[in-house]
């Protein structure tokens, strides 16, 4: 199978090391590889990752049989627009993606007429870049799999393979069944750490309290410390859901603000409230392993 894998940066560059690693089962006849700026592809190349680097979009897609988007949403959406005016001659390629949104993606594929499986690996790092590629990074990670209404059995076999060689684990969901379970558990913590960032940082006491900062800070916002770019794309291609996700955390906020208000001067009965609610999130986690 010949791949050609668009923008090639952490995940980019990761599923070319997975797959040159060997350890997944590969069948892979080639890599070629582009990025807009093109350091991500000519570092690989050198590194001897890939086989070709070439200079556009039009020259890395032409001939291959499997084309992986990785690129944040928003740009994937204009790729697929510049894939639909491409001339193909033969067999059509199979289209995929590795964007954490899949709706708008999988309904912009059909209304071109293209041959394409949404895909989103469920695996990442808050250091972005070609040079933090790791080829374990999708390893025994859920890659959720959307296919379009105009795959074909080939698509739904080469993507599948795909996945197996970067040894990560196929969920095949609908687009819409995605978006919606990923807006609560990926997309609402980024919007989360980013908002308290906000909430913190502009009041009178934060040059204190900022040095004073320590493990549960640094952990509640790791991922405001991310690509903006990608954090952007992501939140306005997931926008609904992602607004139902923060509606329903508002509720238990303002529930939390209740107990925290009901008895000021009894520090004992509100312990008591807060540790029921502490305990139940804690049982949460627990029975989901």
């Amino acid at each position: 199978m010949r791949l050609a894998i668009v923008g090639f940066g952490l995940i980019g560059g990761s599923i070319a090391r997975a797959l040159r690693d060997g350890r997944g089962g590969a069948r892979i006849e080639s890599i070629a590889a582009w990025s807009p700026s093109g350091r991500g592809p000519a570092a690989a190349l050198a590194d001897g990752l890939i086989e070709w680097a070439p200079p556009s979009l039009a020259a890395t897609t032409d001939g291959a049989d499997l084309i992986v988007l990785a690129a944040d949403p928003l740009a994937c959406l204009g790729l697929l627009d510049e894939l639909s005016r491409q001339p193909v001659a033969g067999e059509p390629p199979t289209i995929t993606d590795v964007a954490s949104t899949k709706a708008l993606l999988v309904g912009r594929a059909d209304r071109l007429g293209l041959h394409y499986v949404g895909g989103h690996p469920m695996a990442g790092l808050e250091t972005a870049g070609y040079a933090n590629a790791r080829a374990d990074l999708f390893a025994g990670r859920p890659w959720v799999l959307c296919p379009g209404a105009l795959a074909r059995p080939v698509d739904l076999e080469r993507v599948a393979q795909l996945v197996a060689a970067c040894r990560a684990e196929s969920r095949w969901l609908g687009p819409a069944e995605h978006d919606r379970a990923v807006a609560a558990v990926s997309h609402l913590p980024l919007i989360v750490a980013a908002a308290l960032v906000e909430a913190m940082s502009g009041g009178e006491d934060w040059p204190l309290a900022e040095g004073l900062a320590a493990g549960g800070w640094l952990s509640a916002t790791r991922l405001a410390r991310g690509d903006v770019t990608m954090g952007a794309g992501i939140a306005a291609t997931n926008a609904a859901e992602l607004a139902r996700s923060l509606r329903a955390l508002h509720i238990q906020l303002d529930h939390w603000l209740a107990d925290l208000q009901e008895t000021p001067d009894d520090p004992a009965a509100t312990a008591d409230r807060l540790r029921a609610r502490l305990s139940a999130a804690k049982q949460t986690l627990e029975a989901a392993g």
